[in-house]
């Protein structure tokens, strides 16, 4: 725009203007502020009279007015050319006004035309006094910010609880990296729980602007969890126009700190146990502590102001003992005239000196008395200077050592001592327990170690070293203390050999065997384990007593420890069994002949009082390889598995393991544990089968047998499950079960059917050793009422035989009550008519091995007609077992055998298919099955 325009009062073309600017809203002029006008059409600016003024161009000629105002309005001018009509523009221009003052204009004008902007309007006014208050507030908010932000105090800002400024000295007291770290968060996380109350108090009061608390000191809580003390003062100020709090915090915890430090000092001083003496340059006393008073037997009002020497009772200077190192020993006494052993440190304070006086009358007695102690003690006590020279030894040290002379161990080197640990090797030097607790500074506690003195005498030591004084600079002395447990390891020597070996034997116990065991899996190719078992022992031992069965052990093992490798071990496990475990002889074929050299040891006759005594043996073998999975328990149990085959198998013999033993084994175990249970939950259930007379085919008496119908397996056969009952304690509880309820069935029919029947009941040899037998089928026979003669119990050959005479005993106690014995199986066993003759029998049952075979062997009849005739001949009525065709029992009734039974008359079966049997008058009826 050119500058061409001029006063608008003088010009009516400004007129015109003003009526287009009606509607601007623009204030009136004042002395302060004038109007203005540009036209973009003519390129004109014009002016009320107030411009010259507010321009501070008074008597300037309108050219100059012009180009001034011109030259303030060009900046709005060129921003309106990008403006609507009717917007309003403002801008603040620096302007230097004719006599060179800085002063400042203000524009505010309003765009005017038609469809386009073809001028503004507007005013100017001077705010040169607003820009110099604006200017002084900046610096004043500038001063007040760097004194908050260079203060060591630190100063915060919290608005509704929440940090909005903290300054640098607030960040470093909260142990934040920035100030980030701790604006926005809650002002309550810098503060100590137990301060929290009070502070919210405190806030709780500043109710107006400008209110501020008193200085009240605090806790604070760092971001890394550390706690200070710090004075705080809060003050209610504002922020960003809103109400907030100041806060002005002063850690004070360095000077808390002083200030406990010093009241530390001063109990300290007035608690010591210490006498802390103070006096001036010429020795008077000027303060005695609590301590002095208790030492000297002194009080301070008596002290003070007295020459040292007389308060302390013997020559006291503190500057010659400042002068002579600052420490003394001395002799002092207290006030009663008791001597003082004092030591004595001196320091110059001030212009005086303090005293430090430590009573060490009692240390020292104590010294005296550890001494004494130390001599006095049992246990040897030396002390080995940082070179390894002894400076001390007790007269114990001496005596255990075997060196004789109160002081002869002290200047002796401990390398003259040899020391060797419990495998007898030779511990080098640097290996001694005293060089290792001064090298390490840890102690050696309970070292056991044998030492040989320079005279040759060996002791076994328990010895501790420990350093003397740790905290020496160089190499410490070690204090060794030792015992002497010659005797002691003698005796757990002994002891840990009594826990590992057979008293009786001297062999290797149970314990020996499985840790020799178990090491030799970890070491050798194949290891062999033989489980042996004494045959005959028994009888040994029941019939001539203990002491002659120990002695017969003991003969066993020493014959079986001579069999074997010195590198082998014998061991015996408990009563007649021993075990040999070898890793020299692990071929099959080797352990075979190993198996018959130890049995040939064993059945060679045994003398023991002038009797020949003869055991045999039953061996159990097993081998194992490098890398077996069985632990050493399993082979023992594994070889335990092979002899109890060997057992069952004949006696005398050896067998070797496999897998089908053991689970032959295992299943007889699991239908030991079943057994147990199907007793009492009716799964054994008595089978009858007839007996019947051959002369007159009369069904006279049944056998009861039991059955066992196992709910997994199904029955399961007699032969397998008797031998468990008779191998563990069921026999006799299945054989009660038995008799009662046969007794009570047989009973129940001749009531209910008329039936005169006999009941045939098997007794084990275990039922006849049971003390409970008698009276049991005693209350049987009296519950039930069956006649004690219609009752048949019945033993067989080989019980009889293994005990004669306890045998007839018992069975004279049953036949007493009326019942009715006879021997069953007869022919299996090795009885003779002189031993049938001795027993209370009535009936003779022929085992069924010998009826099988008549009719195809004329041997079996001419053994069959001789058990018959010699049966006759001592009165018993001979029963034949096992009778299954027509022909069998033609050659018996013509040997006049009286009964029989079989699958020819009948298989064990029910109750119910039993009485089918029988026809009119008791006689066998096939036909009705």
């Amino acid at each position: 725009m050119e500058a061409g325009g001029h006063d608008a009062t003088e010009d009516r073309g400004a007129d015109a203007v003003a009526g287009q600017l009606a509607g601007a809203e623009i204030p009136p002029a004042t002395e302060t502020m004038a109007s203005w006008s540009a036209d973009f059409t003519t390129n004109t600016v014009t002016w009320t009279p107030q411009i010259p003024r507010v321009l501070s161009l008074t008597g300037t000629n309108p050219t100059e007015i012009r180009d001034r105002l011109a030259e303030l309005v060009a900046p709005l001018t060129a921003l309106s050319k990008s403006s609507k009509v009717g917007d309003e523009v403002e801008l603040d221009q620096a302007y230097r006004s004719p006599d060179g003052d800085q002063r400042w204009i203000r524009l505010r004008a309003n765009t005017v035309g038609d469809h386009i902007v073809r001028g503004l309007t507007g005013v100017a006014s001077d705010v040169t006094d607003q820009h110099t208050d604006r200017q002084a507030l900046a610096d004043l908010s500038d001063r007040y910010r760097l004194l908050v932000e260079l203060s060591p105090d630190g100063i915060c800002v919290h608005q509704n609880g929440i940090v909005v400024y903290a300054n640098p000295a607030a960040v470093r007291m909260t142990a934040a990296a920035s100030a980030e770290a701790v604006l926005g968060r809650p002002l309550f996380d810098f503060v100590d729980p137990h301060s929290l109350p009070e502070l919210k108090s405190r806030i709780a009061s500043l109710r107006v602007a400008g209110a501020r608390s008193e200085p009240t000191e605090m806790s604070m809580r760092t971001l890394d969890g550390e706690t200070l003390a710090v004075e705080t003062v809060s003050v209610r100020t504002t922020w960003q126009g809103r109400s907030a709090y100041q806060a002005i915090m002063r850690d004070i915890t360095a000077q808390k700190a002083a200030a406990a430090a010093l009241r530390y000092q001063a109990a300290l001083v007035t608690h010591v146990s210490d006498a802390i003496i103070a006096t001036d340059r010429h020795g008077v006393v000027t303060s005695w502590n609590p301590a002095a008073e208790t030492v000297y037997a002194r009080a301070a009002v008596e002290a003070i102001g007295k020459p040292v020497r007389e308060v302390v009772g013997a020559q006291l200077d503190p500057g010659w003992v400042v002068r002579f190192g600052g420490v003394i020993q001395t002799a002092h006494r207290r006030a009663d005239g008791v001597a003082l052993a004092i030591r004595v440190s001196a320091s110059e304070m001030g212009d005086g000196y303090v005293l430090v006086c430590a009573d060490e009358t009692a240390r020292r007695r104590a010294e005296q008395h550890f001494s004494t102690v130390v001599a006095s003690l049992d246990e040897g006590v030396m002390v080995i200077g940082p070179t390894g020279v002894i400076t001390t030894a007790n007269p114990a040290a001496h005596r255990i050592l075997g060196i004789i002379g109160s002081a002869a161990l002290v200047g002796m080197r401990t390398s003259e001592l040899a020391l060797y640990d419990e495998a007898g090797r030779r511990i080098p030097q640097d290996g001694y327990p005293t060089a290792m607790a001064r090298r390490s500074g840890e102690p050696q506690n309970g070292r056991v170690v044998r030492v040989r003195g320079p005279e040759g005498r060996s002791v076994w030591l328990s010895l501790t070293a420990r350093t003397l004084n740790p905290d020496d600079p160089g190499p410490p002395s070690v204090v060794a203390s030792f015992t002497d447990i010659t005797e002691r390891r003698a005796i757990a020597e002994r002891l840990a050999h009594e826990a590992t070996h057979d008293p009786l034997t001297g062999l290797g116990n149970r314990t020996l065997v499985l840790r020799r065991l178990t090491a030799a899996l970890g070491q050798s190719d194949v290891t062999s384990v033989l489980f042996i078992d004494l045959d005959k022992f028994k009888v040994i031992n029941d019939s001539l007593g203990h002491s002659v069965g120990d002695r017969v052990l003991q003969a066993a093992g020493e014959r079986l420890h001579q069999c074997v490798s010195p590198r082998d071990l014998v061991g015996r496990l408990g009563g007649d069994e021993f075990v040999v475990v070898t890793s020299t002889v692990t071929d099959r074929e080797e352990v075979r002949q190993l198996s018959e050299r130890l049995r040939a040891a064993l059945t060679r006759p045994v003398a023991v009082d002038g009797r020949q005594l003869h055991i045999d043996a039953s061996v159990g073998i097993v081998l194992a390889e490098r890398g077996d999975e069985r632990t050493a328990e399993d082979l023992l149990r594994d070889a335990d598995v092979a002899m109890y085959q060997a057992k069952t198998l004949g006696r005398g013999r050896y067998e070797f393991f496999d897998v089908e033993l053991r689970e032959r084994m295992q299943r007889r175990l699991r239908l030991e544990q079943d057994l147990r249970a199907g007793v009492h939950n009716g799964q054994l259930w008595p089978a009858y089968q007839p007996v019947v007379d051959i002369a007159t085919k009369r069904i006279i008496a049944v056998e009861a047998l039991l059955r066992w119908d196992h709910p997994a397996h199904g029955p399961v056969s007699p032969t397998e499950f008797i031998s468990l009952a008779e191998e563990s304690d069921l026999i006799n509880t299945i054989g009660a079960h038995v008799l009662t309820t046969t007794v009570h069935e047989v009973s129940g029919w001749r009531a209910k059917h008329g039936v005169e029947l006999d009941l045939e009941v098997n007794l084990s040899v275990r039922q006849l050793e049971d003390p409970g037998l008698v009276p049991a089928v005693s209350e049987v026979l009296r519950i039930t009422g069956l006649p004690p003669k219609s009752l048949c119990l019945e033993v067989t050959e080989s019980a009889l035989m293994r005990d004669p005479a306890a045998a007839s005993g018992v069975l004279q106690e049953l036949r007493d009550l009326g019942a009715r014995l006879a021997i069953d199986d007869f022919g299996t066993g090795y009885s003779s008519l002189a031993q049938l003759r001795k027993l209370p029998l009535d009936m003779l049952k022929i085992d069924q091995t010998f009826v099988a075979e008549l009719g195809t062997s004329p041997d079996a009849a001419a053994i069959v007609a001789s058990i018959i005739a010699m049966a006759h001949a001592v009165d018993l009525t001979v029963i034949a077992e096992g009778v299954e065709t027509s022909r069998q029992l033609e050659i018996l009734a013509s040997l006049e055998c009286d009964q029989a039974q079989g699958y020819y008359f009948g298989k064990p079966g029910s109750a119910a298919a039993l009485l089918r049997l029988i026809g009119p008058d008791q006689r066998w009826a096939p036909g009705s099955c």
